[in-house]
């Protein structure tokens, strides 16, 4: 974890906004909430917004400021998200900030041959198994999207294999509003009960609108599904600046934060007090390919931005980072991923999603995965900041050393390096003779022997298997519910 609000010393804080320029972009947001409004395709939603005074016509819904306050002063800002055994995990508040995986990429780079490939569902247990032994990495999503179980289904097929592969936290994605139940079915077969999961909830649901601003009823069946159950929720449209959001980085943020507000409005109005955060997905069309780019600067920038203002109202954030548009774990693979791990480390993002992407998120990487954690691990160093004190200055030690002395023998030297200094599992310092006597070993091979070591000592901690027989149970009777008939 991250704390960059931290009172016990100096840290490194990104704000890019003055409180009279949040109020101008809170200004506009709001106007544009009021006077151009959303496309909402569930009547249930219609007819709920219209009864609090939204003005309604046909599936035009534009929303009133004084809803949307209302709503915001009912949202609680933040929440406490515990692990699969019940231990507090993140506290999802403030400047607090914390890293999870990419989810969702149709294609997986094999965790033995590292060639790309289809994502099976053993890629999500894989997936969920290595970052449970990463101690940068805080939260798991399914770590791909399989294609080898029906498509209606995924949720209830990943999520068994997900959580019987880490004790983390769980950020899952849902297919339906039924889709998302049945998931919270099965969370809370695993933590003993559903009033046990709705006072320590591990898992955290992601329904995703359409940017611009549509709301299908499938999203809306998903967000109410979790707001009914006073469950944590992280909804947020794709805003790519210049495709789906305005080009310049102000007005795609007014655009972001109205869907974000929209979503916040809609679980609050159905179920006042729900967990619900102000989030988005800030992206970017490279102009001259027309794909999705996660390497861009202006991604973070965006995200931050967004973010900032989240903060300003003391709500719960959303970032993504940890990803590159490289094919193969090379150096721009390395610099993309770190440049926005501590972007957005720096903005004081809570929950920063999507450490493990390559190839523009079409592909999960447990390589990159796995590089990620040693970047965010030098991002938490960095971002510790610097304790100020009495005994931090060291005048005495000084003293004592004198000019022309040494200090590697020093008390202090012993008892506080390990502290003080950032000590990497994979970054290479050997003098050249010995790492060419060591095999002369790159990164993108150091990491790829490291993800087969994890895959094949590390063990979780088992799920008892009278619970996996029953999140076998659920997913057979969902499939049958989920799956159309063809």
């Amino acid at each position: 974890m991250i704390n960059t609000s931290s009172i016990e010393h100096g840290t490194n804080v990104f704000k890019m906004f003055d409180e009279d320029q949040i109020r101008e972009i809170l200004y506009a947001t709001f106007d544009v909430m009021r006077t151009v409004g959303f496309k909402i395709l569930h009547k249930g939603a219609r007819e709920m917004l219209a009864k609090e005074g939204a003005i309604v016509k046909g599936e035009s819904v534009k929303i009133p400021e004084h809803i949307v306050r209302e709503c915001l002063r009912l949202a609680p800002k933040g929440w406490t998200i515990f692990d699969r055994t019940g231990k507090r995990a993140m506290e999802v508040t403030g400047r607090k900030s914390y890293f999870g995986t990419s989810t969702a990429a149709p294609n997986t780079m094999d965790a033995f041959t590292g060639n790309v490939r289809e994502t099976l569902l053993a890629d999500i247990g894989n997936g969920a198994l290595i970052a449970d032994a990463l101690s940068n990495i805080d939260f798991i999503m399914p770590f791909g999207s399989s294609q080898d179980v029906p498509g209606d289904a995924c949720d209830i097929f990943e999520f068994p294999v997900a959580v019987s592969n880490t004790t983390k936290p769980i950020v899952f994605i849902g297919y339906s509003g039924r889709g998302v139940e049945l998931v919270y079915e099965m969370a809370a077969a695993v933590a003993g009960g559903l009033d046990r999961l709705q006072e320590r909830p591990f898992v955290m649901a992601y329904p995703e609108p359409i940017a611009p601003m549509v709301y299908p009823d499938h999203v809306i069946d998903r967000l109410f599904a979790a707001a009914d159950l006073k469950m944590p929720q992280i909804p947020g449209a794709s805003v790519m600046l210049g495709a789906t959001g305005p080009i310049t980085v102000a007005g795609a943020v007014v655009q972001a934060l109205s869907e974000s507000f929209m979503c916040l409005t809609l679980a609050q109005l159905r179920s006042p007090g729900c967990p619900v955060a102000l989030s988005t997905n800030m992206g970017i069309m490279d102009m001259a390919t027309g794909l999705s780019s996660f390497g861009e600067p202006t991604k973070s920038l965006a995200t931050c931005a967004h973010a900032q203002v989240a903060q300003y109202l003391g709500m719960p954030t959303w970032g993504l980072a940890g990803a590159t548009d490289s094919k193969v774990i090379d150096a721009q693979a390395g610099g993309e991923a770190a440049f926005h791990i501590l972007a957005q480390a720096m903005g004081g993002l809570n929950l920063i999603h999507d450490v493990g992407y390559t190839d523009s998120a079409m592909c999960c990487s447990p390589q990159q995965l796995v590089l990620g954690n040693e970047l965010v691990g030098m991002a938490k160093h960095f971002m510790k900041g610097i304790t100020v004190n009495r005994a931090t200055l060291s005048r005495e030690v000084i003293e004592a050393v004198g000019p022309g002395g040494q200090y590697l023998t020093q008390d202090q030297t012993m008892e506080n390096f390990k502290e003080q200094l950032w000590h990497s599992k994979l970054m290479d310092r050997q003098p050249r003779k010995k790492w060419e006597a060591s095999g002369a070993k790159d990164m993108s091979t150091r990491v790829g022997e490291k993800v087969i070591d994890i895959l094949e000592t590390h063990r979780s901690m088992p799920l008892d298997g009278k619970i996996m027989d029953e999140l076998m149970r659920i997913r057979k009777n969902g499939e049958k519910e989920l799956v159309k008939a063809k």
